[in-house]
């Protein structure tokens, strides 16, 4: 899959089939639009690809809003790569790209830069200066610009329309089986191993930290994870919280690798999560804190 990080590197892409959005999570909602334009492409002999804008639009105009992420870049791009993608396009969101009008997205980017014949997209897409394009002005420009409009039927799941909003109400309320399923994978936290203040070695228990930055915060607590270091895949467990036995102010994501006493220090992991265990909890001493982790511990294993 072929990556353009901003508009001047494209010259001009072969005609194409592009589905257009913010793909936040890429669940089974994308898959399915990205699995008709894949057929569409293929039968039209067209190459398929994404465009997509960094940073989310509505962190850019609302930056008051900082953890709403379900999937941070870099995993929307491998998870796009998978899905058999020919190129992803991905548009810086900055206030020069929120002042085209939707006339001058449709002409300069998917005409002359992206050379798209058919374009999927959500019933509820905007796009252009304040929000002026929508799907009735992508059919208006159909001749003019040679492309055909594809809005695809929503996927439903009891009778409710799955999308990234669902997603995010379900990691907040802790129904981490649900989401898993309609992710079609495992839901993930990716960074970077910082170092903390140790508590957990002094009282048994390594841990490796991780800052939450712009995902979705779930529910605080104690979750079954599995965790991605390079490729090796590890069981462990996971609290995330403000460790308030210890009167913490910083909100963190602390993993306990089962078997694992290696130093991850600026380390790069993936942790999966599988289970909500427990609410966040705090105790009247470590006594009582050693107790829990290992019954917590012997949950998450089974």
């Amino acid at each position: 899959m072929r990556i353009y990080k901003n508009l001047s590197s494209i010259k001009k892409i072969k005609p194409s089939v592009i589905a257009i959005g913010n793909f936040d999570g890429i669940h089974l909602g994308h898959q399915k639009v990205l699995k008709q334009a894949y057929k569409k492409a293929k039968n039209n002999n067209l190459k398929l690809g994404i465009v997509t804008f960094e940073p989310m639009p509505i962190m850019f105009f609302n930056k008051k809003i900082k953890n709403h992420r379900i999937n941070n870049l870099e995993q929307k791009i491998k998870g796009l790569a998978d899905l058999r993608i020919d190129f992803l396009v991905v548009i810086k969101f900055n206030k020069k790209f929120s002042n085209l009008t939707y006339k001058q997205f449709i002409e300069k980017i998917i005409y002359k830069k992206i050379n798209s014949k058919f374009i999927f997209i959500s019933r509820n897409f905007r796009f252009g200066k304040n929000r002026e394009g929508d799907v009735s002005k992508l059919k208006q420009s159909e001749l003019s610009f040679s492309y055909k409009t594809c809005v695809l039927k929503p996927l439903k799941k009891k009778n409710k329309t799955l999308s990234s909003s669902i997603i995010r109400s379900g990691i907040r309320k802790g129904k981490i089986k649900n989401i898993n399923r309609y992710l079609g994978r495992e839901w993930s936290i990716q960074g970077t191993v910082i170092k903390g203040e140790k508590r957990g070695r002094k009282i048994g228990f390594r841990t490796c930290n991780i800052k939450i930055n712009d995902y979705v915060v779930p529910k605080l607590g104690v979750y079954s994870v599995k965790v991605n270091i390079n490729r090796m895949v590890r069981r462990g467990i996971a609290n995330i919280g403000y460790r308030p036995t210890f009167k913490g102010k910083t909100l963190l994501l602390e993993v306990n690798i089962f078997g694992l006493k290696a130093n991850l220090y600026n380390r790069k992991i993936k942790v999966n999560f599988i289970k909500f265990i427990r609410p966040e909890k705090k105790f009247k001493n470590l006594n009582q804190l050693k107790v829990q982790i290992k019954k917590d511990i012997i949950k998450a294993k089974n």
